[in-house]
């Protein structure tokens, strides 16, 4: 039986675009190239050489992640070259804490129609993200999903590859009582929260995207889509010139959950809140949705994106050294010995 004649094009997906929108990339991908890059963007899988004379023992360390729904507030503020560093930087900063140089990183978009001019804002972010991270990006996805997704929804996740010498590897195992926790700032609220911050200031308080409130400098839209830090560079220089014991990436679970994934047992992390003052977004937050300071500390990183726990002696010395490399970082706590009983993070 034959039908009425169709195409793909008149289904929903058309592929004449998604060919223009990888020649609109291209020259926003060769920026991100470096050493061991082989090949071009097109081939069906990216290729990458490592440098085996570099490394004695290395060691593949890989992680994936997303942005969630600060998504909903770049499509509320209709600007889009920003959320692809916060996709970037999720990974690359996962990669880190366990000592490992990010090499290469892959990215997959979903929508449900493709906008050229949307997505090519998108890589735009990412692209950045991985010259500051200093990986490359070496290839992705981009699929055209009518029925699946609305028309100018976009999804994204990001894959990225790092290596460390084995013997480098940084897993929290060293960690002693006595040693220093320092905390370097975050740039407000990173990609974590964003489905509550959605509903006490939207959906509760009924405040407008371009709304401006006392004590922020921008209007909540642009206070809520700055992108997550991206601390590669700074991690990765610390690590060569200092004894780094254990470093956590302050993400999902804020300061609380974050912190013992790297700690030993019978290792308890003490950190005094009076160290640091939180960004006033997170004041704001808490106040209008009424929230307890402890679901604030295990929901948002409240100013401190990323921790690493050094001996004691050498805090100062690391902390001047952040500073040159224009890192705010501040000690925000220590480590104690524990009991089975004892939380392996308590708040003074």
């Amino acid at each position: 039986m034959t039908g009425k004649k169709t195409s793909y094009k008149e289904a929903g997906v058309d592929i004449d675009k998604a060919a223009a929108f990888v020649d609109r990339i291209k020259p926003l991908i060769k920026p991100t190239l470096r050493n061991g890059v082989v090949g071009e963007l097109g081939n069906f899988g990216g290729l990458f050489h490592l440098d085996t004379d570099k490394y004695k023992n290395p060691l593949l360390v890989s992680t994936t992640d997303g942005v969630g729904t600060k998504l909903k507030i770049a499509h509320m503020m209709d600007l889009h070259n920003t959320i692809g560093i916060d996709l970037v930087a999720m990974s690359v900063n996962d990669l880190i804490v366990q000592g490992a140089e990010p090499l290469f990183f892959l990215d997959y978009i979903a929508t449900g129609k493709l906008s050229v001019e949307t997505s090519v804002q998108v890589v735009e972010g990412i692209a950045k993200g991985c010259v500051e991270a200093g990986c490359a990006l070496i290839g992705g996805e981009t699929a055209e999903m009518p029925g699946f997704y609305k028309d100018d929804e976009y999804d994204l996740a990001g894959f990225c590859l790092g290596v460390v010498e084995y013997d480098n590897l940084i897993d929290g195992s060293r960690i002693r009582a006595g040693d220093s926790i320092i905390g370097l700032t975050s740039n407000g609220i990173h990609s974590n929260g964003y489905s509550l911050v959605r509903k006490v200031l939207f959906e509760q308080s009924g405040l407008d995207i371009n709304d401006e409130i006392e004590g922020l400098e921008d209007s909540i839209g642009v206070e809520l889509l700055r992108p997550t830090k991206i601390y590669v560079k700074p991690i990765l220089n610390l690590i060569k010139n200092f004894d780094i014991r254990g470093i956590a990436h302050i993400t999902g679970g804020g300061l609380t959950e974050n912190i013992p994934r790297i700690l030993p047992q019978r290792r308890e992390a003490v950190i005094i809140r009076k160290n640091w003052n939180p960004p006033s977004i997170f004041r704001i937050i808490q106040d209008m949705g009424g929230i307890d300071d402890a679901e604030m500390l295990r929901v948002f990183n409240m100013g401190i994106g990323m921790t690493i726990i050094v001996p004691e002696e050498d805090s100062k010395e690391i902390i001047d050294h952040l500073g040159r490399l224009g890192e705010q970082a501040r000690i925000i706590g220590h480590i104690t010995d524990r009991d089975d009983k004892s939380p392996a993070v308590t708040f003074e």
